[in-house]
């Protein structure tokens, strides 16, 4: 195990808005993708344990705006505190403590935290560039995990079941959807077929596991990932079942999709031309929700995702 060390805040630099593009032909006639810019995930399982500590406290962005950092992959909600949030980027980890009026570095520099997933009030995972970590203190500090049996660390999506928090599943660029059974210790292949397009990933408390494939739309399998369904044919980049009403659903592609019936139809309730991404629910208010535009700018719910708002009045 490495000596912990303190990684400071990256410098700032202009946003890099997501492109659109087609996924060709044999896709359904899905809609465009809304893709981020960056390099996501590289290289093979991390051989070692090394131990992180929080980064800066470098104050960026005004009301309404999110962090001027390139790409915005994932979001969380502190399960006690629905203005206690973290936010994934391609340069690591930023966290806002007013409901994401002003941000601040926090973890994880230069590491492409694509992936956050919150199973416990203690654990945190963030799966991402040359990273699959995990924390035990609420996201203080970090350790790499070396998991056994995954092709790369090429991680497009990651979930882990909140009804089983020893069940993960990892969605491989390339190669196919992964899954553990035993806390990330190892994992094995479920699926090569859904997976290697996968861009997000969720498991519902009756343990279906939800997928958007980028080439197949948003799929849905009830046998751990072994054979999917097509739910939808939006192309989704963010997914996430209410804690507490597990029949509401959000789903971030074209703007942001409401499910109501545990996922079996949708809606559109928030149009964002630029397309939006990461969204998340608060378990101590399972009415408020929020979004990450493609934008620049941040939307939240307070009526169970029915209706949305920037976050500060911001302008779109």
């Amino acid at each position: 195990m490495a000596q912990q060390t303190k990684r400071p805040a990256p410098k700032q630099g202009p946003v890099q808005h997501p492109k659109r593009r087609d996924t060709g032909s044999g896709s359904g006639g899905l809609r465009p993708a809304w893709i981020a810019l960056g390099a996501l995930l590289a290289v093979g399982a991390l051989a070692g344990f090394a131990l992180f500590g929080r980064g800066g406290d470098e104050t960026t962005a005004s009301a309404g705006g999110l962090p001027a950092t390139s790409d915005y992959h994932s979001l969380l909600v502190d399960p006690d505190d629905p203005n206690d949030l973290v936010l994934g980027t391609h340069d690591g980890l930023y966290r806002s403590t007013d409901g994401g009026s002003t941000w601040s570095f926090d973890d994880l520099a230069g590491q492409d935290a694509m992936n956050l997933a919150r199973p416990t009030s203690s654990t945190v995972w963030a799966a991402g560039h040359n990273v699959l970590a995990r924390s035990v203190d609420g996201g203080s500090t970090w350790l790499d995990v070396a998991s056994a049996g995954l092709p790369s660390l090429d991680v497009h999506g990651f979930a882990v079941a909140a009804s089983n928090p020893k069940e993960a599943f990892a969605a491989i660029a390339g190669a196919g959807l992964y899954r553990s059974t035993d806390d990330g210790e190892s994992f094995e292949q479920v699926s090569a077929e859904v997976g290697p397009n996968v861009m997000a990933l969720a498991v519902a408390p009756d343990g279906r596991v939800l997928a958007g494939d980028m080439q197949r739309g948003l799929l849905s399998s009830a046998d751990n990932g072994k054979t999917w369904s097509r739910l939808h044919d939006a192309q989704v980049m963010g997914l996430a079942v209410n804690p507490g009403d597990s029949s509401r659903v959000l789903a971030g592609g074209p703007g942001v999709l409401l499910s109501t019936d545990g996922a079996k139809s949708w809606r559109q309730v928030l149009d964002v031309p630029d397309g939006a991404g990461p969204v998340a629910w608060s378990a101590s208010d399972p009415d408020v929700a929020f979004a990450v535009g493609f934008d620049r700018l941040l939307y939240r719910t307070g009526d169970g995702g029915e209706t949305w708002a920037p976050v500060g009045g911001g302008a779109r």
